[in-house]
């Protein structure tokens, strides 16, 4: 190591022309000043200091600039560690821009690597197979805990292990499908390959548990909300103190029991709730049955004949959802009932008794036609629905957006499709399926 490097010696240098003239004496001061300079700077050992750097000048120039030396005598100073460590840091600053460069998800880039030099894509290759594996275990587990489940956990647990199954299938790359990255696997032996029909495969089984998690937690809200009420109203019956009090939890309570009813039987949360209306239906009898019984259980025989239809139609509208035509038999039954009451006369002993049934069967029928009238038009919308979807499966549109605009159009007529009908657990998988559609189409 020299005692004056050339940094420093520039320095000094420019500064000695800075203070001298151009006469001949000052040339010869030049000179003098340079010759001790050069013989520093060709002198190996340790750095020369400021008072060194300072005597060499300082006779002939005595205006030379202290702070010029000092920072002569800083540029004179070997690189340290650090200055080492930032070359380093740059140049692996640079070789990792160049690798997140040739990593970048465009096939005009990846391609021309792969084939010529493919260890580079080694990232990518990682990130494949990390998601990939964390894909298929996430898919598998959710399918264990949602369509097994044995309870509400279950179903939340699961929603854990779709969602993270949906983040592994998103950061697949999707263009990239079905290239074997050889070098990556001749050197940690894998045993996958990517494909297009296993990558749409668990799309649409991811697709398929969301919906199933999606109306399982709405099921278990359902259960729940009707089972606090049925309390609730169960309470207020048993506090009542006038019969108007008790007639109003009565129906409180056949309003909740038939919101049980109503609950998709295919879900966790409807199988619990079919055990546990036999229970509720036991002990909360004495107040449905008020319905069709009297006080005094002192009835003519058209009254008699008439609580037989009520009881024939209660029966049969147990358990819904039902088709149309089982709404049009209860609807028969309740107005076979009706018709047998209305037959019996104001002069009649049983008259008042007779048109408080009447009163609560006609509105029973009431409610039984609704339901029919919301099961034939939920069908209607669900056939209409179901042919538009095999019109675009046939004849898709080919601009995006027009394509995106029939399948919202599809979505949105499926969701008037009524809860407690027949076709509502098919109307929502189809909103599933075609949300996830839409999904795709905006991803491409």
């Amino acid at each position: 190591m020299y005692r004056l490097n050339n940094r420093a010696f520039r320095i000094l240098r420019d500064e000695a022309k800075r203070c001298s003239s151009n006469d001949e004496v000052s040339r010869i001061e030049r000179q003098i000043c340079m010759k001790r300079l050069e013989k520093l700077r060709h002198e190996k050992g340790e750095p020369a200091d400021f008072d060194e750097l300072r005597e060499a000048v300082i006779d002939v120039y005595p205006q030379f600039s202290e702070k010029v030396l000092k920072q002569a005598v800083r540029a004179n100073q070997p690189s340290g560690f650090f200055s080492k460590v930032k070359w380093v840091a740059i140049l692996m600053t640079s070789a990792a821009g160049v690798l997140w460069a040739v990593n970048l998800p465009y096939p005009m880039i990846r391609w021309p690597v792969a084939r010529s030099a493919p260890i580079l894509l080694l990232p990518s290759f990682i990130g494949m197979d990390y998601h990939y594996k964390g894909a298929m275990n996430s898919v598998e587990q959710a399918d264990q805990l949602v369509n097994k489940a044995t309870s509400l956990d279950d179903i939340k647990l699961g929603a854990g292990k779709v969602k993270q199954g949906q983040h592994h299938l998103d950061n697949l790359p999707i263009w990239f499908l079905g290239y074997y990255p050889e070098a990556y696997c001749s050197l940690f032996s894998c045993t996958w390959r990517f494909t297009l029909d296993e990558f749409e495969q668990a799309r649409r089984h991811i697709a398929r548990m969301e919906a199933v998690v999606f109306q399982e937690e709405n099921a278990f809200k359902s259960l729940e909300r009707s089972e606090q009420a049925l309390q609730v109203a169960k309470q207020e019956y048993e506090q009542a103190k006038t019969v108007q009090d008790q007639k109003k939890s009565r129906s409180s309570i056949q309003k909740e029991i038939d919101h049980l009813e109503q609950i998709p039987k295919q879900t966790l949360a409807g199988e619990q709730a079919q055990t546990k209306l036999i229970a509720y239906k036991r002990d909360f009898g004495e107040f449905t049955v008020a319905v069709i019984d009297t006080d005094n259980g002192q009835t003519g025989t058209l009254i008699e004949a008439a609580k037989v239809f009520a009881l024939q139609a209660a029966q049969a509208s147990q358990n819904p959802p039902h088709p149309a035509q089982k709404w049009q038999q209860v609807e028969r039954l309740w107005t076979e009932a009706i018709n047998r009451l209305e037959d019996i006369k104001v002069n009649e002993p049983n008259y008042l008794e007779a048109q408080k049934l009447l009163a609560q069967y006609q509105t029973n029928l009431g409610i039984v036609q609704l339901r029919r009238e919301t099961e034939s038009e939920s069908k209607e919308i669900l056939k209409q629905a179901n042919e538009q979807i095999q019109s675009l499966i046939a004849s898709p549109p080919s601009a995006p957006n027009q394509l995106k605009a029939e399948i919202q159009g599809v979505i949105n007529q499926l969701k008037t499709v009524k809860p407690g009908t027949t076709g509502y657990a098919d109307a929502q998988q189809l909103i599933a399926s075609a949300n996830n559609k839409l999904k795709q189409i905006q991803a491409k």
